[in-house]
């Protein structure tokens, strides 16, 4: 069955908007039909080869839909159920998984080197991150595919697949914010705004938002943050003067770039911990002195999809979302549909994009 997808022909090439031939799902394997997908800057990373995926491929990895068909073997799941997609599913048997670190394990993208689908002429696709969002309808395995808890909305529902799991456990799981605490979030994207909200429902007393864009300063505080610092090479001296001269408790970075993961070290307090979810590029060298290291006593920590497990994490995001805690339309700029995904790569590469929500 043709539907259609966005393509990525090659690393660095220009999106297709393209008919895909998308088969029906063999043993293990579900057919979800897109609500919507957000735009995240992951995808863009796979574009432009920072994170390597094989290609030709179908991008989006953050996504809700129902269930259209289940393939041999799939009793969890039937056709009608709604979803979300989960891009990283753990294997359980790897050394990550038997510690409990599904976020870590080693074969969770192991997905990507499949061949899924075929262009009309022919060429094999791969799924971008697993899961091949960016399309009307996708084929998955059944792992990567979980129940949507009743009372939220479908089309919202994709954000929790992505940003919201990566903001919230950077603040709840790896960070660990106390009630109480200063927090300051480095980047007012999609999943800065998710951070922020997440540090308010841990109780954060003061919460800085710091962005290059003066513009994103209304969406910052609506999403919980106290406080606004547009970045300049003086941040790190108005982070610690908003708390005392001390520097915030935790700094979470969520931009991926050397320089800002050093202010996010620099406005942090003396044994106070810094947390990078960000993706940066292998040309992105943070340097630190020995003497700094021992002096600050701070805690420097990579963050992956939020240290979270999301089987476990998305029963409690639900219940913040009916509960009127966490925002998720707060988190989407735009909406937009398929064909205007391109346009918000290059938004997002002029350093002005949120989350952009492409509705099917």
């Amino acid at each position: 069955m043709a539907v259609r997808a966005v393509v990525l022909p090659a690393v660095g090439a220009p999106l297709e908007i393209t008919e895909i031939d998308l088969p029906e799902p063999g043993p293990g394997r579900v057919r979800v039909r897109l609500a919507a997908a957000g735009v995240c800057h992951s995808d863009l990373s796979l574009s432009d080869g920072t994170m390597r995926v094989p290609v030709p491929a179908v991008l989006g990895h953050e996504g809700a839909g129902t269930i259209v068909s289940v393939g041999e073997g799939v009793e969890h799941l039937a056709p009608g159920d709604r979803v979300i997609l989960n891009w990283a599913p753990s294997c359980g048997d790897c050394h990550a998984c038997s510690l409990g670190e599904v976020w870590l394990c080693a074969n969770a993208l192991a997905g990507t080197a499949e061949v899924y689908a075929r262009t009309t002429d022919g060429t094999d696709l791969h799924p971008g991150l697993n899961v091949a969002a960016f399309a009307e309808e996708t084929v998955v395995p059944a792992s990567c595919a979980l129940p949507l808890p009743d009372g939220i909305p479908l089309t919202d529902a994709a954000l929790l697949g992505c940003a919201v799991l990566t903001g919230y456990g950077a603040v709840h799981h790896s960070a660990r914010v106390r009630s109480g605490e200063t927090v300051a979030v480095f980047g007012a994207g999609g999943v800065g705004l998710a951070t922020l909200q997440a540090a308010r429902i841990a109780g954060a007393s003061t919460i800085v938002a710091v962005d290059v864009s003066p513009e994103k300063e209304e969406l910052a505080r609506a999403a919980g943050a106290t406080e606004y610092v547009v970045a300049s090479e003086r941040t790190a001296r108005d982070v610690r003067a908003l708390t005392g001269g001390q520097g915030v408790d935790v700094a979470v970075e969520c931009v991926g770039r050397a320089v800002t993961i050093r202010t996010a070290w620099e406005s942090t307090r003396r044994g106070g911990r810094t947390t990078v979810v960000g993706i940066g590029g292998k040309d992105q060298q943070v340097t630190f002195n020995a003497l700094e290291l021992f002096h600050w006593g701070r805690t420097l920590s990579g963050c992956v999809y939020g240290n979270s497990d999301p089987a476990k994490d998305l029963p409690v995001l639900a219940g913040h979302v009916r509960a009127g805690r966490l925002d998720l339309s707060a988190l989407v700029t735009e909406r937009i549909g398929l064909a205007d995904i391109p346009a918000a790569f290059d938004t997002m590469l002029a350093g002005k994009g949120g989350r952009a929500l492409v509705v099917f």
